[in-house]
């Protein structure tokens, strides 16, 4: 006879090893894959820009000013002269650099929040939730162009608006987690066996909640792009003559339909980078599923 325990084992096995076939290898997730090909592209653009780019992207020549798509100038060339591919190959850039920058500082300030709100509760908790309330109150991209006008246009304060507004994103979801993971056995068995707090929450529930927060994070990649954009079409982002996607949208609107090229180029090109950082981040959250880590 086979006893109760060994049968439960064996149970267990078979259903994790059919939860194991049933999970498609990574490479297998199309939209992992496709966001995996357009973001490294565009990365490889951005790193390769001062040997990709043909002309410098702030030489103006005003001789050439609004010449038409040619073999010199593929996308033509701007109302200074400037070539239009080689802006859009130096505004990928800086307008990517600028997006992945800006999510790590409220990423690890508001996942230090989180965790420490989450885990030990109480007054702390208590101040931090009204806080992100108030900050949920208002639309994001609002606040970060009245930051940015307070704080003047610049890549400094886009990086500090940024982090005022999205830090509170990261606390709400990592104390969320926290707030499960600290009554779970293992954080129990941790405690009773003399661990530190600092301890629990960096070896074993900080690589246990985080995911949730990293997921969060290609998709405010997507805002922060789309805020810089917004920033540059509106005046108040990157410093001219820098080379960036809303400017370029802003200088070409105006000849949209004899150089339409001027601002749709950089328009499409921040469609596709948003597609692509979106099925990049839906590939990472079925790569990081709690069913994986089972």
């Amino acid at each position: 006879m086979t006893s109760p325990t060994a049968t439960l084992v064996a149970f267990n096995a078979r259903r994790r090893a059919a939860r194991s076939r049933s999970i498609k290898p990574w490479y297998q997730n199309p939209s992992l894959m496709a966001g995996i090909v357009i973001v490294g592209l565009l990365v490889l653009v951005a790193v390769l820009a001062p040997v990709i780019a043909p002309y410098d992207p702030i030489a103006q020549h005003l001789t050439d000013a609004l010449a038409p798509p040619s073999p010199e100038h593929w996308l033509g060339t701007d109302k200074f002269g400037r070539d239009v591919l080689s802006r859009l190959i130096w505004g990928a850039q800086v307008d990517l650099r600028v997006g992945f920058l800006a999510v790590l500082i409220p990423f690890v300030i508001g996942s230090v929040f989180g965790a420490v709100a989450g885990y030990f509760g109480g007054w702390f908790d208590t101040v931090l939730m009204r806080i992100v309330d108030v900050f949920f109150a208002f639309p994001f991209y609002v606040m970060v162009i009245v930051l940015v006008f307070v704080f003047g246009s610049g890549e400094t304060s886009i990086y500090i608006a940024i982090a005022v507004v999205s830090w509170v994103s990261y606390a709400r979801i990592v104390r969320g987690e926290v707030l499960v993971a600290k009554k779970q056995d293992y954080v129990t068995a941790a405690r009773l066996g003399g661990m530190s707090h600092g301890r629990i929450l960096t070896r074993h529930i900080g690589p246990n909640v985080l995911s949730q927060a990293i997921i969060y994070g290609m998709s405010d990649i997507v805002m922060d792009i789309m805020a810089i954009v917004t920033l540059g079409y509106l005046g108040l982002g990157i410093n001219p003559p820098t080379a960036e996607w809303g400017s370029m949208i802003n200088d070409g609107q105006e000849f949209i339909t004899t150089q339409w090229q001027q601002a749709t180029i950089p328009g499409l090109v921040v469609v596709v980078t948003s597609l692509g950082l979106s099925w990049l981040g839906d590939g990472l959250s079925d790569l990081l599923s709690p069913e994986r880590r089972k």
